[in-house]
């Protein structure tokens, strides 16, 4: 069978949907997630609670499909990728998934009691199971700029070398609060245009004006660490691109500084930085101006940046070893076939719009602002 695409291209493909497909969970269920981390904070009481956890029941439970595509395509794309992040993270995944599964325990039940205590008592699973998914997935990726600590043998069999402790460095933790600061932006960006004027908006407005600042100081003081942290790698020697998918066919090399050899090579990709840095001030003066689409607006630029500055930062590598570089993976060692990502490549264009034609119309059909007077009123709130 001829495919009309070489091999090369169809990684740098795959490479792309791949944070497509991050950015697309992160923009959905990441507000969901911040959300939940601020629900015990904006709102007081038992009907403000409400109001809060209304504004993302109807959609919550459809956007973790970008969740499973996301698993999917690491699965199918890169399974040097999957079996390594997977089976060394297995305890950090664990964490999450357990942190992921409070919430429809949550939903289901806090409504099942009338008692203020029983309900408080599911109102703070709601903010473990947003708080604790977002933190975690910062920490991993910080662990991924640094480097896991893994190696493959001769045989491909890979050894994990780390704990789970030792996911959590000082640069790690900062990557995680940067993960919830910039989920906890987008999070009260959504209860902006969802949710009525009233106090718990005001309250949602002053996390945001906090969480704006914060978001922009850790993405700064995290780009300083990068760049002087000694963080980096390169590859050693010629790279073959369109070559098999062995990692120990090629050689990587610890490069102090090299995160940052790809704006310099690429100046287009700074990009994704500007955002990252811009999206936040955006949201801001969708706080002052009371502009809920502008803040929503400002935190899904912010969100979009800060992912896809990893991206542009580490390509071409995807997830690098930090004890043993030649065991690292890169877009060019760690893929399928090239008949693989061919075929996953035509299954995406169909189903992709699919997934994206079905959330814009959910949007769109479960719309408009909710209200205090709807809480009360309607037998299907939670």
């Amino acid at each position: 069978m001829h495919i009309p695409l070489d091999y090369e291209t169809l990684r740098v493909i795959w490479w792309a949907l791949l944070g497509v497909l991050l950015i697309g969970f992160a923009l959905t269920d990441g507000y969901d997630l911040g959300v939940g981390a601020l629900l015990p904070f904006v709102g007081r009481s038992d009907e403000e609670r409400r109001l809060v956890i209304n504004a993302i029941a109807p959609h919550w439970e459809g956007h973790q499909v970008w969740f499973i595509l996301g698993g999917g395509a690491i699965f199918a794309a890169w399974p040097f990728v999957y079996a390594v992040s997977f089976s060394g993270f297995y305890l950090a995944m664990f964490l999450v998934l357990a942190a992921l599964i409070l919430r429809p325990v949550s939903f289901k039940y806090r409504s099942k009691h009338a008692d203020a205590g029983w309900r408080n008592r599911w109102d703070w699973a709601l903010f473990v199971g947003g708080f604790v998914p977002a933190l975690v997935f910062g920490v991993a990726v910080g662990n991924v700029l640094i480097g896991a600590p893994f190696r493959l043998d001769s045989d491909l069999r890979m050894t994990y070398e780390g704990s789970l402790l030792g996911l959590f460095t000082p640069f790690t933790l900062l990557t995680g609060l940067l993960s919830v600061a910039m989920l906890a932006l987008h999070g009260a960006g959504w209860l902006a245009v969802k949710i009525e004027e009233g106090p718990v908006l005001v309250r949602a407005r002053a996390i945001a004006r906090i969480a704006a600042v914060v978001t922009i100081a850790l993405f700064l003081v995290g780009g300083l660490m990068v760049a002087h942290g000694g963080m980096g790698m390169a590859i050693n020697g010629a790279v073959d691109t369109q070559g098999p998918s062995n990692p120990l066919l090629s050689a990587s090399v610890a490069a102090p500084g090299a995160w940052l050899g790809n704006y310099r090579a690429h100046p287009w990709m700074v990009l994704a930085p500007v955002l990252g840095l811009v999206g936040p001030l955006v949201a801001l003066a969708g706080i002052t101006a009371r502009r809920g689409w502008l803040n929503l607006a400002g935190t899904a630029l912010a969100t979009t940046g800060i992912i896809a500055t990893v991206g542009c930062s580490m390509f071409p590598f995807i997830l690098p070893s930090s004890i043993d570089p030649r065991s690292s993976l890169t877009v060019w060692n760690a893929s399928s076939s090239h008949m693989t990502l061919f075929i996953m490549l035509i299954v995406t264009v169909i189903f992709l719009p699919v997934v994206l034609g079905y959330t814009a119309w959910v949007m769109k059909m479960l719309g408009g602002r909710i209200t205090l007077g709807d809480v009360r009123s309607n037998p299907d709130f939670y």
